[in-house]
């Protein structure tokens, strides 16, 4: 369900989050996962954000934040200096996408990402009725999305195969923050508007 936030995948990734672990958020926005996760965790957070509004919102939210570009690396953070590198709702917008994954395993225990699944069975109708899909995880019209590329679940984790990542575990989400429950990842693919990843490197 969602939170007061409005993000159900918060909760999800507060789950995976231990007590006092220390969590890099990229694309962190005005710092409302961080500063949930400082809250309800009590965690040590970082955020990283380019836009010059989000970082002087996040600040004023109490968080630690960095203004940097997410395509130029994570060259300022030191290999293994994180428990957890989360990205959310923000791969979907990052053109490197395979740099950005083994950059948030390099300075990370584990990777959280989340992204809207563009295989959600009500994307696909609005595609077969001609129009690209606007739902509440794509809130975007075409034309004027921060979105450079759109994927699936099943397309994700062909990814991470061939990367060699683990999926260590998986929460998909509908559009209104229920967790998705279905046995072939095929129906998870066309149920699911919100994935949910928790990833390592395989040992």
């Amino acid at each position: 369900m969602t939170n007061a936030l409005g993000r159900a995948d918060f909760d999800v990734i507060a789950s995976w989050v231990a007590p006092g672990h220390r969590v890099l958020d990229l694309g962190c926005g005005n710092g409302a996962l961080l500063r949930h996760l400082i809250d309800s965790r009590q965690v040590l957070g970082w955020g990283v954000e380019i836009d010059k509004s989000d970082v002087l919102a996040a600040i004023k939210n109490g968080v630690n934040v960095i203004q940097s570009n997410l395509e130029d690396g994570l060259q300022d953070f030191a290999d293994q200096s994180f428990d957890h590198v989360v990205l959310s709702r923000t791969l979907q917008t990052v053109r490197h996408t395979e740099a950005i994954l083994r950059e948030m395993l390099r300075v990370g225990r584990e990777a959280v990402v989340s992204f809207p699944n563009f295989a959600y069975w009500k994307n696909l109708r609005s595609v077969l009725d001609g129009r690209m899909p606007v739902s509440e995880d794509l809130p975007y019209q075409w034309y004027d999305s921060p979105n450079v590329r759109f994927f699936t679940l099943l397309d994700f984790e062909a990814l991470c195969a061939q990367m060699g990542l683990t999926v260590v575990e998986r929460q998909v989400l509908d559009e209104a923050g229920q967790v998705v429950v279905a046995d072939a990842a095929r129906d998870l693919n066309f149920l699911g508007s919100l994935a949910v990843y928790r990833l390592t490197r395989n040992s």
